[in-house]
């Protein structure tokens, strides 16, 4: 039973923090994609024949850690999304197209997954994200929502507070 304690039970410490950990196609590529989300790589591992195995990135207090896959990633499988958060999402929008990702228009459901990599849609405004949420689908498929706090006036940096 979840949250069962007893007289015999110890203390656990609790978790630090959590890194999400995806398994990719490409070492390179992934790391290129992030990459124009503001991540830089922190340390990264190669095969012996110098092929990137592993990386961990990081842009502010967000990580992610990417492993070469061992076989084929299968997009409509993934059953994890990362949700980050981010001010200005139509402008990370704009910033990813500009990029070569590809424009997705409005998403409508998941579709065919080959075609979905790679791709930005457009910003929603979902009850939970008014400010604006941003679907994103990195090279592999897995799914990136990144929801806006607060409006944009209210999270440029000329205003003060």
């Amino acid at each position: 039973m979840v949250g069962r304690t007893t007289s015999e039970s110890v203390e656990c410490p609790k978790v630090k923090t959590l890194v999400p950990y995806a398994h990719v196609a490409s070492i390179e590529r992934s790391i290129e994609f992030y990459q124009h989300l503001g991540f830089t790589v922190d340390s990264s591992h190669a095969a012996p024949d110098g092929r990137p195995v592993w990386a961990l990135l990081e842009c502010g207090d967000a990580k992610l850690m990417l492993a070469a896959a061992s076989g084929p990633i299968a997009a409509v499988e993934q059953a994890v999304l990362f949700y980050l958060y981010a001010d200005r999402v139509e402008s990370i929008r704009r910033h990813l197209l500009s990029r070569g990702v590809r424009d997705g228009g409005t998403f409508v459901g998941s579709g065919d997954a080959m075609s979905t990599k790679y791709t930005a849609y457009e910003v929603s405004r979902p009850f939970y994200m008014p400010h604006g949420e941003l679907r994103v689908h990195d090279p592999d498929g897995f799914v990136l929502l990144i929801g806006q706090l607060e409006d944009e006036a209210s999270s440029s940096p000329s205003n003060t507070r």
